[in-house]
């Protein structure tokens, strides 16, 4: 089944196709070959070439009347993996979902209790949102999207609930994954009704605990997918409150991400980093803005840089702030340096002198720069911080290390020849500079001359040595 390649897999294609779009007028066959036939097509459809017929106009209405016209059933969701592959390799195709109207009902079969069918609206449902003229605001407000989709999520805290009793069925995961991007998207095109996504807050919390964080790969799903959801809701509502600081442990949220943070920001590299690792960051920083002075405090310990951190130069150690601090100057992630940077400035009360306080001129100086902070006066002053026995010492302000524990590399003093080539290099340097024009400057040994303190000697002077 499906093995046939190049014209011969074209052939095959454009009859299965043909096949099934003539039962859909004259049912020709058993409900068993209609099966097969679809997931001979699927099979087909994983690669684009020589499968154009899926993708044609009569290729989509045929998969869209099997998705929609006998749902939920078997062949309603071999129809729909077909359907979801041709939407993923060819974006045109979205359109034709979009304008043939099924985008409602497909919110409509959003409440089915099916893994399968949450799993495949969901993933459907979110191509949709990608360069097409869905209309979500529709969508919410007349046929229940955010409500399906909290509900949706329910019964995922449900099986969690039960996660001890019964066996984990991979497909829950998958279909708790493709919810939460569906959720991400519609908040992030129709901020006009992120309100209605509200009850999700809850659900969406209870998630961060459905397994532990992986050491190889931290934010893969869900933890990944249930951070970027709660990146768009309004968090600030007081009925939430108890569900992000409950009362019995504020911190206990809040120390999940710094945990999610801590792993991700080990674990990922590059692009990943980039990606996968700024959503934590940014939304540490909305539960900063919100969270009560006890968590708050909490989080300053937990990521700004520590009296064991100042033992050495800050940003080079392995704690978190270390590394977070690191990546606050990384060029290679611009997002994830920036959303560090104003956490960071965030944790310091929004005070350019305590940011430059707690991470270093040298880590705070292109933040405020950038965002137009005025420096503070007293920049090149040391200051005192507490080292790891409460004791006050002096801190470099540049590096932010403590001042009795820099180290100072011992070159051994220079020769009368090599002070004499650094000499002409010096006096090259000046000249090169003069003739630039830039500046207005005088070489030293020149100034000399014209001031009387530089003797000329002959050429057969000898210096008489006592």
């Amino acid at each position: 089944m499906g093995t046939a390649s190049g014209p011969a897999k074209l052939q095959a294609v454009t009859d299965l196709v043909n096949k099934l779009s003539d039962d859909l007028e004259n049912i020709s066959l058993l409900p068993k070959d209609r099966n097969d036939a679809l997931e001979e097509l699927k099979i087909y459809g994983r690669d684009a070439n020589y499968a154009d017929p899926i993708f044609t106009k009569g290729g989509i209405t045929m998969l869209l009347r099997y998705s929609f016209y006998d749902a939920p059933s078997e062949t309603s969701r071999a129809a729909l993996r077909v359907l979801a592959n041709a939407m993923l390799l060819k974006p045109d195709t979205r359109q034709m979902f979009v304008d043939q109207g099924y985008a409602a009902q497909a919110c409509h079969q959003l409440k089915v209790d099916n893994w399968d069918n949450e799993f495949l609206l969901s993933r459907i449902l979110f191509l949709s949102t990608y360069g097409t003229t869905i209309d979500l605001t529709d969508l919410i407000e007349n046929h229940q999207l955010a409500e399906h989709i909290v509900n949706n999520l329910e019964r995922h805290v449900t099986v969690l609930s039960h996660q001890q009793e019964q066996k984990l069925d991979p497909m829950e995961s998958m279909a708790l994954g493709e919810t939460l991007k569906l959720m991400f998207n519609a908040t992030h095109f129709c901020k006009a009704k992120v309100g209605m996504f509200t009850p999700a807050i809850s659900h969406v919390i209870a998630l961060l605990w459905k397994q532990d964080i992986s050491d190889a790969a931290p934010l893969e799903p869900p933890f990944g997918p249930l951070v970027n959801s709660l990146l768009n809701v309004d968090l600030h509502a007081d009925q939430h409150q108890t569900v992000l600081f409950a009362t019995e442990n504020p911190n206990k949220v809040t120390s999940r991400l710094v945990h999610l943070l801590d792993k991700g920001i080990r674990a990922y590299s590059g692009n990943d980093l980039e990606t996968v690792v700024t959503p934590v960051v940014s939304l540490l920083s909305k539960f900063y803005e919100i969270a009560p002075q006890p968590v708050r405090q909490s989080m300053q310990e937990w990521l700004l840089p520590t009296a064991q951190d100042r033992q050495g130069v800050l940003g080079r150690g392995d704690s978190l702030p270390s590394k977070v601090l690191h990546n606050s100057t990384n060029v290679t992630a611009p997002a994830l340096r920036d959303a560090i940077s104003h956490l960071l400035f965030d944790l310091s009360d929004k005070d350019a002198s305590k940011f430059v306080q707690n991470v270093g001129y040298g880590f705070a100086s292109g933040f405020l720069l950038r965002n137009n902070v005025p420096v503070p006066a007293s920049l090149s002053a040391t200051f005192d911080a507490c080292d790891t026995n409460g004791a006050q010492k002096p801190v470099n302000p540049i590096t932010g290390q403590f001042l009795d524990k820099e180290k100072f590399a011992e070159t051994p003093e220079m020769t009368e020849e090599e002070k004499e080539r650094e000499a002409e290099r010096l006096f090259v340097l000046f000249e090169r500079l003069k003739k630039t024009g830039v500046i207005n400057v005088q070489n030293p040994v020149e100034k000399a001359l014209h001031e009387g303190r530089f003797e000329e000697l002959p050429d057969d002077f000898v210096e008489e040595l006592d």
